[in-house]
């Protein structure tokens, strides 16, 4: 209302509303159900129906899965689940929606959402008749959300758990292990597992070395009708410790623990202590992996920790630390480190970068609780070894239209306005403009009979010269065109006139460019768009010609101009973009996208063609490879037929068609990242991967012929020189 009462009530608003089908939608807070990952989307309620697709992907950028996510009219969430095994569960390092760009559709994740396995064994009689006196009975009911639980029955079932890769192994109330088990966890936690211990009377009894610090012998009791001291409450947790920014519960009292031995090393240990100053959970790194000690017992005996939400939280804290299931290393507790530093962030397209100077670290107190701001802004923070991420998207978040505007504000929508160019009227008025100063200048010169008699003249010459004009800017044109195409080594794409197929080839050239100069010794200049009715072909060793179902045939002129490049050895990859119904059946009735290239091709002068054969030196120009996906799987690629060496029958042995359908542009485009700009459909295992191993073999075939066929002749000389 404020702006509506500018200039008295007199100003114009408008607001640029866009349309609610092209509202923006973003990922909420993901779930865990019966260990699947429940992905969670929202947008604004609209009356339009809407499928959306997210995709679950590893740190390198991946894809382990995708799902569907469906909007019912007038819904503003929809929900799916990700089933993958564990060992896939715990690679998912982030969750993004396709087709957006924005920073609420990526979700990041962190070791807090890998799912842990744990095993638990206790000092006690498993046979309690009693749940709630048992001492695995809270560790079990706190994990449980968190991890998979397992309670081995004897050190085979153990040492099988240790073997596949076990995340945490919690002991309550165990003395001393037998030899051959000590050995084997200490061996464990050497390689990065970590072991939670719980004291209780046999551990106060014995010495172990698979303890964080030294104890003594017996216990201390507080509150008995022995002793003069009184149940401890907890002190505030140490900055240091991972137990940082938990908010204590003045409820708990302890009544009894293990002490231990004071040395120069325990204060570095300790994680949690009581008013007094005495440790109550401490821990110390041992090779790769993390040794904690809970100074009380993991039931009610001890303390009423175990009966607290705290307690809950506390062993969230420690199993964060654990590595996934299969394998790893603990995270570093950052004895240093009070804060968590910006590592990664997110800006507003959803694209991971390296934090600006002015991003701030977050204390390690209030990391659970912080938000995203312009300070602290989504993205990845690290903490010695720990790392948490911080998404935009947050518990109980919902999306809304903008709405209940006043009635003075205009609203429209984001509908590309028709513009009106003004730069032909701008230069007549600056050419009048000269001339009546020219004019000027002349008659009060007295130039203007001396004119008269020279105008013939000039009109003569300027209808000579005049025609030549258009002549020598076009031949301008076509040097600057040519003398790009010439310095550097260059792929082009055929313009279709349709922009936006124009602009998914340009992407996907320039993505196979970057992929090239990374993993080859290929370094090409920025792909060119060339009109095949106007430009030289001849600069091009490979041209990319998406075919679409409108497209129309060449002139006589570009025909001869195409027919004339295939000869002297160029290559035209025609891509149907149309999953494989154009190219899997090149005779008889194919897609509108085949029916429009066999009107091409019928002008031209083409070879019999063939799909790839096994042995084709397509198959391993560069990579070993038995199929071509793109951005779909199911196409066939052609080429010319081949000779029994698998080169074509041109004067190069390079096949001057190949025909595709794969949607290949689409396949190669990806962001400054590395990500890729359009999902692969069906989008199976490492598809992104092979398409982009089938472009450089593309690419190394058009550019090195037939070499690799020499390939062929391996088994006779490896024949001769056996013999």
């Amino acid at each position: 209302t404020g702006l509506t009462e500018l200039a008295g009530g007199k100003a114009t608003v408008e607001a640029i509303v866009p349309a609610t089908s092209t509202l923006p939608a973003a990922l909420a807070l993901p779930g865990f159900d019966a260990g699947r990952i429940t992905v969670k989307a929202l947008r604004a309620a609209t009356p339009e129906e809407r499928t959306m697709q997210a995709i679950a992907r590893a740190g390198n950028g991946r894809s382990l899965a995708i799902a569907d996510l469906k909007f019912p009219a007038n819904a503003s969430k929809a929900e799916a689940a990700v089933d993958l095994p564990i060992e896939l569960r715990n690679e998912v390092a982030r969750i993004e929606l396709v087709g957006e760009r924005n920073a609420a559709a990526m979700f990041l994740m962190d070791d807090r959402w890998r799912r842990k396995t744990v095993a638990l064994q206790s000092g006690a009689s498993s046979e309690n008749a009693q749940p709630l006196l048992s001492p695995l009975y809270y560790v079990s009911r706190a994990l449980e959300p968190y991890a998979a639980i397992s309670e081995p029955a004897d050190p085979k079932a153990l040492k099988d758990a240790l073997d596949q890769g076990l995340s945490m192994l919690v002991l309550a109330d165990i003395g001393v292990l037998p030899q051959e088990s000590q050995d084997m966890v200490a061996a464990w936690v050497e390689k990065g597992g970590v072991l939670l211990r719980f004291a209780g009377p046999r551990l106060a009894g014995t010495h172990d070395d698979l303890v964080p610090v030294t104890l003594r012998e017996g216990g201390r009791s507080l509150g008995s009708a022995l002793s003069w001291e009184t149940p401890q409450a907890m002190q505030p947790f140490p900055e240091k410790s991972p137990f940082a920014g938990l908010v204590l519960d003045e409820t708990v009292r302890v009544s009894r623990q293990v002490l231990a031995e004071p040395d120069a090393d325990l204060p570095d240990r300790v994680w949690a202590g009581l008013e007094d100053g005495t440790p109550l959970v401490t821990a110390k790194h041992q090779g790769k992996g993390l040794i904690v000690l809970f100074h009380v017992t993991a039931n009610a005996d001890w303390s009423n920790l175990p009966l607290s939400g705290l307690f809950v939280e506390m062993l969230r804290r420690v199993i964060d630390l654990a590595p996934a299931a299969g394998g790893g290393t603990a995270a570093a507790t950052a004895a240093d480190a009070q804060a968590y530093a910006p590592w990664r962030t997110l800006n507003g397209f959803g694209d991971l970068a390296d934090p600006m100077p002015e991003i701030q670290p977050i204390p390690a107190s209030a990391i659970d609780k912080a938000v995203v701001t312009p300070a602290t802004p989504a993205g990845l923070y690290r903490r010695g070894g720990q790392e948490r991420a911080l998404n935009v998207s947050r518990s109980g978040d919902s999306l809304s239209a903008i709405t209940g505007l006043p009635e003075a504000v205009a609203i429209r929508d984001l509908a590309p306005q028709p513009a009106t160019p003004v730069a032909p009227y701008l230069f007549a008025a600056a050419l009048v403009l000269f001339l009546l100063d020219c004019l000027a200048a002349l008659f009060l010169g007295g130039g203007i009979n001396r004119l008269r008699a020279r105008a013939a003249a000039a009109a003569i010459l300027l209808a000579i010269f005049v025609p030549w004009a258009d002549h020598v800017s076009a031949q301008e044109t076509a040097d600057a065109f040519a003398l790009k195409a010439a310095l550097q080594t260059r792929f082009a794409y055929a313009v279709t006139g349709n922009d936006a197929v124009d602009q998914v080839s340009d992407e996907g050239l320039r993505g196979l460019n970057q992929i090239l100069r990374e993993r080859t010794s290929v370094d090409p200049g920025d792909p060119m768009p060339v009109n095949i009715e106007r430009d030289e072909l001849a600069f091009f060793p490979l041209i990319y010609w998406p075919v679409t179902p409108d497209a129309t045939v060449p002139s006589d002129a570009a025909l001869a101009r195409i027919d004339a490049y295939m000869r002297n050895g160029g290559t035209i990859l025609f891509d149907l973009q149309d999953d494989g119904l154009g190219a899997s059946q090149l005779t008889g009735n194919g897609s509108p996208a085949g029916e429009a290239l066999r009107r091409i091709l019928s002008k031209l002068d083409i070879p019999p063609l063939e799909p790839v054969p096994d042995k084709h030196v397509l198959t391993r120009s560069f990579y070993l490879l038995d199929r071509f996906p793109g951005r779909y799987a199911d196409g066939r690629l052609w080429v010319e037929r081949s000779g029994q060496d698998g080169t074509s029958n041109n004067s190069d042995g390079v096949s001057s068609i190949i025909i595709g359908s794969n949607d290949y542009a689409a396949a190669w485009a990806m962001d400054a990242t590395g990500r890729p700009l359009y999902a692969s459909i069906p989008g199976t295992d490492r598809q992104q991967e092979f398409a982009l191993r089938t472009g450089i073999n593309i690419v190394m075939y058009a550019l090195t012929g037939n070499y690799k066929a020499d390939q062929v002749h391996i088994p006779a000389l490896l024949e001769r020189l056996g013999q």
